[in-house]
């Protein structure tokens, strides 16, 4: 699969955070300081190296029929991730992180399971025999529990991998991930600590266009 760094600059993808937030760690990705703003400039070389990395472990997972879930709840990553997710039919969780979402997975499960519930009775037309005002509610809590637990509802255990945007934002879900051994795929900008992920890919988690270009490489690994 291609990898070119000419388009990866075109997205933005070497913009990393002010220089005096860059983690120790990200050092080792950074070849310089760009502008007044002093804004770390990540080395897509190995920003390369590292995204075919994650690639060739995503596809080898999905050739294993693995469970992968998208994590994206920033601001105009959301319909990136959501979007990347309903075309390699792979759940996703696109809103907020549910704590207990891996750690508790089975009182999870028992939410999921009732929201699925209460869709199906929906569309039997079961629920016509309440009130308006009832008819109301339920409508209501459909629609809250498909914000939380819409992308996951059809998972039936434990993902075998998370692929996460933006580390700094998603540090529950990182840490559910490691109490349970699963792995963790992320883009990792300079802000963060590159060395609890698992396959880290160095890359601007901010701009939609840079995260675009990784998770739409990242969706030609899952097809």
């Amino acid at each position: 699969m291609e990898v070119n760094i000419e388009e990866m600059k075109k997205a933005g993808v070497f913009f990393g955070h002010k220089a005096f937030k860059c983690h120790p760690k990200m050092k080792q990705y950074i070849i310089g300081v760009r502008g007044s703003d002093h804004i770390n400039i990540i080395d897509l070389e190995k920003t390369t190296v590292k995204l075919k990395e994650a690639i060739d472990y995503i596809s080898s997972l999905k050739k294993d029929n693995k469970i992968i879930v998208l994590v994206g709840t920033s601001a105009g990553i959301q319909e990136i991730i959501r979007d990347a997710a309903k075309e390699c039919t792979m759940p996703y969780v696109d809103n907020r992180w549910i704590g207990g979402a891996l750690s508790n997975f089975e009182s999870i499960k028992k939410r999921v399971e009732h929201l699925k519930e209460l869709e199906r009775k929906k569309q039997a037309g079961e629920l016509e025999k309440y009130t308006k005002k009832e008819q109301a509610g339920f409508d209501k809590e459909i629609e809250d529990l498909n914000k939380k637990f819409g992308g996951i509802k059809n998972i039936e255990k434990l993902p075998d991998a998370l692929f996460i945007i933006n580390t700094s934002k998603e540090k529950n879900a990182i840490r559910e991930a490691k109490a349970k051994n699963i792995p963790i795929v992320a883009i990792v900008d300079t802000d963060s600590d590159p060395s609890i992920i698992d396959y880290p890919i160095p890359a601007n988690d901010n701009a939609p266009s840079a995260v675009k270009y990784i998770v739409d490489r990242i969706k030609e690994a899952c097809k």
